[in-house]
């Protein structure tokens, strides 16, 4: 019955995330413009040299998911911080780390699983294989999970901060390197005609560390902001 109470409070801070989201289209659609104005220029800027091109694409997707899946973590709390309701939250008797995950999980339903089905749109543009294509995509998807579970501590730290834009990225980004090291990793090793199983293990440990320690963190983080 615990267990099912948890998983209803889940669906409902679910339910009322994409609602929000729903009312406020234009948040939700900047990140994915972003992704594909940034991944798109690339090719534009430095020529139609294939060979190029292909040696660059992981890398130049990556980056430009991990930025664009920032752009909205500002507003992950600042919301529910602003009319009191996070408060409330944190005063009542649903675990905060309960509330945290599924905040998450909202983030990255609305910018980053976006983000995974676009990139092998953007990829074809730098003429990468079908193969090549899918292990981007199942990277994006083991990575950018863990880019919202980390970028919540940052969001949570950054609460009511003045400037807190600047200083949230300042504080997670040196935490997303090994995610982009790995998930671009993933996609050079392959089209290189080496293992990619390694980096794929190494994004899902990862992953499973984030789920567990992330909200731990960004509940610390938002008591201390809230007091």
């Amino acid at each position: 019955m615990k267990k099912l109470g948890m998983a209803s409070v889940m669906l409902a801070v679910l339910r009322r995330e994409v609602a929000v989201a729903m009312r406020q289209k234009g948040e939700v659609l900047t990140p994915l413009v972003f992704f594909v104005v940034i991944a798109s220029l690339f090719p534009l800027g430095v020529g139609p040299e294939s060979a190029l091109l292909l040696r660059m694409a992981p890398g130049v997707l990556w980056v430009s998911a991990l930025l664009a899946a920032m752009l909205s973590l500002q507003r992950l709390f600042a919301t529910d911080y602003a009319d009191g309701s996070l408060e409330q939250m944190a005063l009542s008797s649903t675990p905060l780390g309960l509330l945290v995950v599924a905040k998450a999980l909202s983030h990255f339903l609305l910018s980053g699983l976006p983000l995974v089905l676009m990139a092998p749109v953007l990829g074809l543009q730098f003429g990468l294989e079908p193969r090549s294509l899918g292990i981007l995509m199942l990277t994006l998807l083991l990575g950018t999970p863990t880019l919202s579970l980390i970028g919540s501590i940052g969001a949570a730290l950054t609460l009511g901060v003045r400037g807190a834009g600047v200083l949230l990225s300042l504080l997670i980004l040196p935490l997303y390197i090994p995610v982009l090291i790995f998930g671009a990793g993933a996609v050079e090793a392959d089209a290189a005609g080496l293992g990619f199983g390694g980096h794929l293990s190494l994004l899902a440990a990862m992953l499973v560390l984030s789920v567990f320690f992330a909200p731990l963190a960004t509940k610390t983080a938002l008591r201390i902001s809230l007091e």
